[in-house]
């Protein structure tokens, strides 16, 4: 197994009886919602914030994993999750979202007996939006690897640690994920609150219509980002994330408990 990068190992933390189960992006590691998730920590929630397989090593090791891996280690997770907490709410980041979303899809809205309760989108990826993702399929018989796409940030002196490389192979894989998700989004049922930030030369335009046209107008909010690009939890705008985020459990807890 290839050795895990410093600060890109998972992260958890044992809290009350919500969880929150937080998953990274394509090519970056747990060291992107980090912040955010002890965030979350410190307001009593229990954590899970798992590393994907081919992450937060090489892009070489990457290369080696598909799909369906980096799905079956966030639904593992969620699984764990839901072992330990009365109700659950899921969070992610750009390919994070989707497989979030996915997630949604897969259980609806409970996780062995517990409630899946809602979601919080950053920048999700549902389409391809740049030739990589359009050619990869192709390009993966010709090409190993192309410039990285880590660490799309605005803010002065922040960084994530993510890869310099992309595996083309790896990348070849995002299609099919897009693909099935985009299929079975009428399938979601839970409130979803997304950021979206201004700029992003990440996800660009084609993610966010998928999203929209396939849920109701009331099931999703959607809130801007000024002033931060694609890896926003890093960003100018991460503490309005993270406020945003705790206060859409506490509402809608609160909500419940009525």
């Amino acid at each position: 197994m290839a050795e895990v990068l410093p600060g890109a190992e998972p992260f958890e933390h044992a809290g009350g009886p919500v969880g929150v189960l937080l998953c990274h992006g394509f090519t970056g590691s747990p060291q992107t919602l980090r912040p955010w998730a002890e965030y979350l920590a410190g307001r009593g929630l229990t954590i899970s914030l798992p590393r994907l397989p081919g992450h937060g090593t090489t892009w070489q090791d990457l290369a080696r994993t598909r799909w369906t891996e980096w799905y079956g280690e966030v639904d593992a997770a969620l699984g764990s999750l839901a072992a330990r907490c009365d109700q659950i709410f899921v969070f992610g980041l750009s390919m994070g979202g989707c497989l979030a979303l996915r997630l949604a899809e897969v259980h609806g809205r409970e996780v062995n007996g517990r409630p899946v309760r809602g979601l919080v989108l950053v920048n999700p990826s549902l389409a391809p939006d740049t030739k990589l993702f359009l050619l990869a399929p192709v390009l993966k018989h010709v090409v190993r690897s192309l410039p990285g796409i880590a660490s799309d940030i605005k803010k002065p002196g922040a960084a994530e640690l993510g890869y310099r490389r992309v595996p083309v192979r790896a990348a070849a894989e995002l299609p099919g994920l897009w693909r099935i998700t985009a299929r079975h989004l009428g399938e979601v049922t839970q409130p979803v609150l997304v950021y979206r930030s201004t700029i992003d030369h990440v996800v660009g335009p084609a993610s966010m219509p998928v999203l929209l046209r396939a849920l109701p107008e009331s099931q999703v909010t959607v809130r801007p980002l000024p002033d931060s690009y694609h890896v926003a939890p890093l960003d100018n705008d991460a503490q309005s994330i993270f406020e945003g985020s705790a206060k859409f459990i506490d509402e809608f807890i609160e909500e419940q408990a009525r």
